[in-house]
Order: C-alpha cells, then sequence, then structure tokens
C-alpha cells in the first residue's frame, strides 16, 4: 500500500514567462498527482501536490530543474496530511486558492 501525501513548493528562479505551470501540470498528469500551480506575484511560483509518495518526489524532482528554459535556484516543500480534496490539477491564480 502506498503512502499518500500533501506537499507544497515554492520554486524561485527565472520560474514565469517559461511555461513552468504547464509543464508543471504535464509532469502531475503524467505521474498522476492531484492539485494546483500557480504565480505568485512576487515572481516566484506555488504548487500544491497531493499523491502517492513516490508519485509527488517525482513531481517535485521535476519542479528542481523545470522546462528548458526555467533557472530553477530554490524549491521549498512544506509536507502536510493528505486530505484528497483534489480530484486532478489545474493551473490556478493567485485569486483562486
Amino acid at each position: 500500500m502506498e503512502t499518500k501525501t500533501r506537499a507544497i513548493a515554492i520554486i524561485c528562479g527565472r520560474v514565469q514567462g517559461v511555461f513552468f505551470r504547464m509543464e508543471t501540470k504535464r509532469a502531475a498528469d503524467r505521474f498522476g498527482v492531484s492539485g494546483w500551480v500557480r504565480n505568485l506575484k512576487d515572481g516566484r511560483v506555488e504548487t500544491l501536490l497531493e499523491g502517492d509518495q513516490d508519485r509527488v518526489d517525482a513531481v517535485l524532482d521535476w519542479c528542481r530543474q523545470g522546462p528548458p528554459l526555467a533557472e530553477v535556484t530554490d524549491v521549498t516543500v512544506t509536507w502536510n496530511t493528505y486530505t484528497g480534496e483534489f480530484k486532478g490539477f489545474n493551473i490556478a491564480f493567485e485569486r483562486d486558492v
């Protein structure tokens, strides 16, 4: 039985204007992880990921590199209890979540 988890990650660097949100959604969909991703006003990207621990870890590994035009300088992860509240993965806007 897989352990379910929830992670909130803040990704720093050149991560806006480089298709980071779209590619994060693709990675989450590929690994079967639910949640959302959004740009923050200060230039960072925030993502909330829920799913099996190994799958969430795989998306976080992807976030540490990002798409080809990104330059990720830091990823801070906060772990929380899995809630199962999401039915898929969405690109959100700061006001939406």
